[in-house]
């Protein structure tokens, strides 16, 4: 794994971090149910693997949790943090136009929304996800990039690893975010975020 590029980190990594202890969703109840999946300690030592030339993503499929969502660009709001997509598109997925594309090398970035008011949404299931699972990103070219997850991990929102999530990388790295855990009624949020890291090992 490559040394952070900080200033990528402070532009890109901090913004997130503001932008994500708003919540993505506005559900109450329990809390889904977590397992140790891994963590970060599976991304260690990742060879370099192959890579594609850079192409705007188109959709996001995940067959495991049944997921075939449309990608739209986010980028940064006027107080620096990372957008999401609005609630009237819960079912797509925001694709950080400001870092790398899918399948190019770098730590890819895509955000999507856990519930909203009228129940489940794209990601609610993100949580289930396991490592070894397949993640395919078709793009703008026409090419599909088929991704492994290498980890899953839940993280407190205050503690958001945006090393990880942004931090420079030589692999073509993916990396999937929604929020998690309980649901705080006073902050309209829920507590945590679950992240899933992947990376590239070919077309399909």
């Amino acid at each position: 794994m490559g040394a952070p590029n900080p200033g990528y980190l402070v532009a890109a990594g901090l913004a997130l971090l503001g932008a994500l202890a708003m919540g993505h969703g506005m559900r109450d109840g329990p809390a889904p149910r977590y397992r140790d999946q891994g963590g970060p300690k599976a991304l260690w030592n990742l060879p370099d693997g192959p890579d594609l030339p850079a192409s705007p993503p188109a959709r996001l499929r995940i067959p495991d949790l049944g997921v075939d969502a449309e990608v739209m660009r986010v980028g940064q709001n006027d107080d620096r943090t990372v957008q999401v997509p609005p609630f009237a598109r819960s079912d797509d997925v925001g694709w950080y136009e400001h870092g790398p594309a899918p399948g190019a090398r770098g730590s890819s970035v895509m955000l999507g929304h856990y519930d909203d008011l009228d129940g489940q949404a794209v990601f609610f299931r993100l949580h289930r996800l396991k490592p070894g699972a397949t993640v395919r990103v078709v793009r703008k070219d026409r090419r599909t990039a088929v991704f492994t997850v290498d980890a899953v991990e839940r993280v407190p929102k205050w503690e958001f690893p945006r090393n990880r999530v942004y931090g420079d990388v030589r692999y073509a790295g993916l990396r999937l975010v929604t929020c998690g855990g309980a649901y705080d009624k006073r902050d309209h949020s829920y507590r945590d975020n679950v992240i899933v890291y992947a990376h590239l090992v070919g077309e399909g």
